[in-house]
């Protein structure tokens, strides 16, 4: 067994060991009426019950071998049952080699899987008019392929243009994996193409950017309320007599990070306060993440790119219908499919990449 398999049967002792504590704690009754710790508890062994079945699996073959092994070593053996041993033994060697890069694969996913809701904002960039016609066809793109994978898709805030563009949307997608998929889609997001406005047929280049925030449950992130400054205002803008007689509008400021979140989309204060602490809570716990990452990762990467907004991740080239994802150097040429929903396999290089860097990394 090579040093790096080793390394990985280490860390897959360390994990069915850890189930194995966690099912003795959620089995005491002090734990049993502990709400909040026995979520925690299930959480924590959902996210890693996959693999340590896998891992158990791959025991039970692994003792087959070793008695394979001693029949085959054993001189006073006979051969017509060596002969079944062998057998047997090349049959086990390939199912354990097979099994163990399949558990490699869902160790180094496991916590992407977990995650089931994101919180996507994209915003226009550089470009007007047309960079916000841009946003609006990025959210389409991720809404028809939610469709696809039967993701649940809410609306948070938009601010639209008087030609129907986004100069910004915020979403929510849920759905199983859908971090997973859609966690590589942050960062700056370029289009080239002849406006709907351009009279000469030139081709222009605009600009928009994409968040993706992990949606953190409850047990995950906690807010200390003191901590948060919430304004309460009338909602400006169209809407009715309601909108301007009623204060809805909700701004919160988290005062130890300096972020703050409006929101003025419902008519409902309580409806507003629920949305902009779902997204409070999203940056935060992607501010949190971003650190707890950056101290754990220093010396190694596991993602593709940063999902920074300032780094420029993909260009959209109509002319040539090519989709250009520049952290992979992968072009398509079916741009027409992709912007439609079709992202399939531009998500499945991207995933297929960083499993392999992430394994390097391991």
């Amino acid at each position: 067994m090579s040093e790096s398999e080793n390394g990985i049967i280490t860390k897959l002792n360390e994990i069915d060991n850890r189930y194995s504590e966690i099912e003795a704690e959620i089995s005491k009754p002090e734990v049993a009426t502990d709400t909040v710790k026995l979520v925690k508890l299930s959480r924590e062994q959902g996210k890693i019950k996959a693999v340590v079945l896998k891992y158990r699996e791959y025991k039970k073959f692994f003792s087959q071998i070793e008695e394979a092994q001693q029949i085959l070593s054993d001189n006073d053996a006979d051969q017509d049952i060596k002969d079944l041993a062998q057998e047997e033994l090349t049959e086990l060697e390939a199912k354990n080699i097979s099994l163990l890069e399949e558990i490699t694969s869902t160790l180094v996913m496991a916590d992407d899987m977990s995650i089931d809701s994101v919180i996507m904002e994209i915003r226009a960039g550089t470009g007007g008019d047309e960079a916000a016609l841009f946003a609006r066809d990025l959210y389409e793109m991720y809404t028809r392929y939610a469709e696809t994978r039967k993701w649940k898709v809410e609306s948070l805030d938009f601010s639209t243009t008087e030609k129907s563009g986004f100069r910004e949307i915020i979403f929510s997608i849920k759905g199983s994996g859908v971090w997973a998929e859609l966690g590589y889609e942050g960062g700056g997001h370029r289009v080239q193409r002849v406006p709907e406005t351009e009279t000469q047929g030139r081709v222009h280049t605009s600009a928009a950017t994409v968040a993706v925030l992990a949606e953190p449950e409850e047990v995950d992130i906690q807010i200390n309320p003191n901590d948060v400054l919430e304004h309460v205002s009338r909602a400006g803008g169209p809407g009715g007599q309601n909108v301007n007689k009623v204060s809805s509008a909700i701004k919160l400021e988290h005062v130890p990070t300096g972020i703050t979140v409006s929101m003025r989309d419902e008519k409902s204060q309580h409806k507003n306060r629920a949305k902009a602490w779902r997204i409070l809570k999203s940056r935060l716990y992607d501010l949190f993440q971003g650190q707890k990452n950056a101290e754990r990762d220093s010396k190694r990467k596991n993602m593709i790119g940063s999902g920074d907004r300032s780094q420029k991740i993909r260009t959209y080239n109509y002319p040539q219908n090519r989709v250009t994802d520049h952290r992979i150097n992968l072009s398509l040429y079916h741009l027409d499919r992709i912007i439609a929903g079709d992202m399939e396999e531009l998500i499945t290089a991207l995933k297929n990449y960083d499993m392999e860097q992430r394994l390097k990394n391991l």
